[in-house]
């Protein structure tokens, strides 16, 4: 099938290698020329991929028309802030019938809209689908077993999605809860945050697995409020996702609060924030934001915040868990 990836970071290098495995024809976009020239060169980008090798066969290039003109399927995989100029800039160039699969998990700081809404705000489309679960670039990259959760308008597309994703090493898991592998996709960030405190704190695997459980109750809170499935919590995009982010130091939300955790500075912290992309702080501003619209009482959400944006002690979250009846 003609499918064009909108991205060109770790993550939508991965899932375009696991698109090339199935004999699919890809082309990728970038805005950044001189990435794509050094991919086309040395057929690897270690700054992001170490050590991988990008096959001849995936196409590269900076203009969007070329991108997603003709494709049959589009897999948007771009940071959440730039979501919503990339669908303004390529909807002339959809068919109808172009499934849309989204790949970005987060939530748009301004409106507090998760990305199939950004989509949709400029796209009607009936072939809209999501993926999520618990896959590092590089490990999916490497071929190692991994998962997802796929959700689709219609089951056709959720049929054929399957049969150009799924390979030998990544398996594809369907449902319809379009809103909850959003929600997971999001939140699991805020709460990687929040395990990364507790270890910079000091404390163990033990106090991370306690966290993790109570924050499962938040999250599950919040699906139902947004009218998506609670269950959707125990599939690879929700405890699958979240497991993985909240005890990884290559999850750098889990290791932007170790920093917090461990009491740096906040020039330290700004600095880190300026030199990598920490998913969960920004969507942390826009979850407390929609909880308070929502009048809904998420704890766990409102003591995160407390820590990074009122500066309150780190130690509030472990006193928190101790206290939770």
């Amino acid at each position: 099938m003609k499918i064009g990836v909108i991205g060109c970071g770790a993550y939508s290098l991965a899932i375009s290698l696991m698109l090339n495995k199935n004999k699919n024809d890809i082309t990728i976009w970038s805005e950044d020329e001189q990435k794509i020239n050094v991919i086309n060169k040395k057929g690897k980008i270690n700054s992001i991929l170490p050590e991988i090798e990008i096959p001849q066969t995936l196409k590269f290039t900076t203009s969007l028309e070329e991108c997603v003109a003709g494709k049959e399927i589009i897999f948007i995989i771009v940071a959440a802030q730039f979501v919503s100029n990339i669908v303004s800039k390529i909807k002339n160039f959809l068919a109808e019938d172009t499934i849309i699969c989204i790949g970005t998990k987060g939530i748009e700081q301004d409106s507090c809209k998760f990305i199939d809404k950004l989509v949709l705000n400029e796209i009607k489309t009936k072939h809209l689908a999501v993926i999520s679960g618990p896959t590092f670039a590089i490990d999916l990259a490497k071929g190692e077993p991994a998962a997802l959760s796929l959700a689709c308008q219609n089951k056709k597309d959720t049929s054929i999605i399957t049969s150009i994703l799924a390979t030998d090493n990544l398996k594809i898991r369907a449902t319809e809860d379009i809103i909850g592998l959003e929600v997971c996709g999001s939140i699991k960030n805020v709460i990687a945050i929040a395990a990364g405190i507790i270890d910079g704190l000091g404390f163990g695997e033990t106090t991370q697995a306690f966290l993790i459980t109570e924050s499962l109750h938040d999250i599950k809170e919040l699906i139902k409020s947004l009218g998506g499935e609670k269950n959707t919590i125990l599939s690879y995009a929700g405890i699958g996702d979240l497991l993985l982010t909240c005890t990884s130091e290559k999850s750098r939300n889990f290791r932007f609060g170790q920093l917090v955790g461990q009491n740096i500075t906040q020039k330290e912290i700004d600095t880190y924030l300026v030199d990598n992309t920490v998913e969960g702080y920004y969507t942390l501003k826009s979850i407390y934001k929609l909880i308070n619209d929502k009048d809904l009482d998420l704890e766990i959400i409102n003591l995160i915040y407390d820590i990074i944006f009122n500066q309150e002690d780190p130690k509030i979250l472990i006193d928190f868990l101790i206290s939770k009846k």
